[in-house]
């Protein structure tokens, strides 16, 4: 795919991104209706895209179990990484450990890979599969450490604690999707065509939904370039570059991983830092503004070097 074909792919995404951010700056959109926007989408319209798609989709090709192998075997080489560097600055508390490595190996898989690769490939399918491995693996390593490190009266003991959080991220409406179109499709459960035409229905406004609340969180928010610190451009360089290039390797070179699901997982891997980062630094008292910072500056820096991981894994 040459340069031009990957810009017209991502004509769409630029344009309810783009959209979404102009609004917000000139508030003739309120950059605070983005959190409305983004609750649709991540509670109700991305679900209901998940669980149509994969209740019909061929749950053989779509958990191909080297390219899942591949993408952890890379991510738990980024975590290693990161923790390392980490340690070596003199970052000593687990849960500002935890924090970083988060920022450097979680994608941003609801508000941003799923309407990029609806509108780049027709489907986000290929998405699920990291999907489940990072919402039951990733996360609930970082919730444990971050949960185990919490201090505080009235929040009980550590597993207690533990088990709420963990139930709490399984719980998700994103994993709740993800299951039940798995279960009704081993099971050949007969899901009325109804329900099926309503959930595509609410899911084809997951993309362009998703991509114009980001905008318009983006676009309220504002970039501060010049307050970047080193740290910040250490974690969004290894983040939009190194950890992409590192799932290249891996799942190219050392697992065999075919070409067109190797084309999936860098892309994936050159998502941006999610949302919920920030989320987590609030909750959990650690680099709140470090988190605000990655989130906003890794989704521009990831759409900006879009066509040219588009260009350079389809070439």
């Amino acid at each position: 795919m040459g340069g031009a074909a990957a810009l017209e792919k991502l004509v769409p995404v630029l344009l309810a991104f783009g959209g979404g951010a102009l609004l917000a700056r000139r508030k003739t959109v309120p950059a605070e209706a983005s959190k409305a926007f983004a609750d649709y989408a991540f509670l109700f319209a991305v679900p209901c895209y998940l669980f149509g798609n994969i209740y019909t989709s061929d749950l053989g090709a779509l958990f191909n179990w080297r390219a899942i192998g591949g993408y952890a075997a890379a991510a738990a080489l980024a975590v290693l990484a990161i923790a390392v560097a980490a340690t070596a600055r003199g970052i000593r508390e687990p849960r500002a450990v935890a924090l970083r490595v988060m920022a450097g190996v979680q994608v941003n898989t609801a508000y941003f890979a799923v309407p990029v690769f609806i509108t780049v490939f027709g489907t986000a399918a290929p998405i699920f599969p990291v999907l489940l491995f990072q919402v039951c693996v990733l996360s609930l390593v970082v919730i444990s450490i971050m949960e185990l490190g919490r201090a505080g009266p009235g929040t009980g003991g550590p597993g207690s604690r533990l088990g709420r959080a963990v139930g709490a991220s399984l719980a998700t409406p994103l994993v709740l999707a993800c299951n039940a179109g798995i279960l009704l499709n081993l099971l050949s459960v007969r899901v009325p065509a109804v329900v099926l035409d309503g959930a595509a229905f609410v899911g084809d406004s997951a993309s362009p939904v998703a991509l114009f609340a980001l905008g318009l969180h983006l676009g309220g928010q504002g970039l501060d370039l010049r307050g970047t610190s080193r740290e910040e451009l250490a974690l969004i360089a290894f983040k939009c570059l190194g950890f992409p290039l590192l799932a290249w390797v891996v799942c190219g070179a050392l697992f065999d991983v075919p070409g067109q699901w190797l084309a999936y997982l860098v892309l994936i891997a050159a998502m941006p830092t999610p949302q919920n980062l920030f989320v987590f630094a609030q909750r959990y008292d650690v680099g709140v503004d470090l988190s605000a910072s990655l989130v906003i500056k890794s989704s521009v820096v990831s759409l900006l070097l879009l066509p040219l991981w588009l260009h350079t894994v389809a070439s």
